[in-house]
């Protein structure tokens, strides 16, 4: 089976305003907001989009971020240099349009990010997110992202996991 979804950076092209993923809050930011950010930098927003009628399936945003050492588990310390924090992507925002659910966008979406992360000049330790609700964390659990002690709703999977669980399955 063809996967029938491009992944690609937001652009003008692409129609906004049928988007609707069930949240009016990531709704909301995908319909006004989410160009202002591109254009300050302060993130980057990638979509899903529907090969055969180029709706908008799916996005998803990444930015740069850090993580406090001390908020990671020891046996992910072990092996790194004792920096008062770590390079990290966030990916801020994630969301399927409610008519594209339960067709594995999400993992999709979480596999990309990994692999730009992965691919790009600025290194990173871990991808983050935060979690709008305990549905939310179970579905980034199931992908590996672990929970950290000090903030429950904000989630960690280090890249070298990441690659692991995500691109090593696209190989085979």
């Amino acid at each position: 089976m063809t996967f029938p979804f491009r992944l690609e950076p937001l652009g003008g092209e692409h129609e906004r305003s049928l988007f609707h993923c069930g949240d009016d809050a990531l709704d909301h930011y995908f319909q006004t907001q989410v160009t202002q950010d591109i254009r300050r930098h302060i993130a980057n927003c990638f979509v899903a989009v529907e090969a055969v009628t180029s709706h908008v399936a799916a996005y998803y945003t990444i930015s740069a971020a850090s993580i406090p050492l001390v908020d990671l588990p020891p046996e992910e310390t072990k092996r790194l240099p004792r920096y008062p924090t770590v390079p990290a992507v966030r990916i801020g925002r994630l969301a399927v349009d409610q008519r594209f659910q339960g067709r594995g966008l999400g993992g999709a979406l979480l596999a990309d990010a990994a692999s730009r992360t992965l691919k790009a000049d600025a290194a990173a330790f871990t991808l983050l997110v935060d979690a709008k609700n305990e549905q939310a964390v179970a579905f980034y659990q199931r992908f590996g992202f672990r929970v950290l002690a000090s903030q429950p709703r904000t989630l960690f999977l280090p890249l070298a996991t990441a690659q692991k669980v995500f691109l090593q399955k696209d190989a085979h």
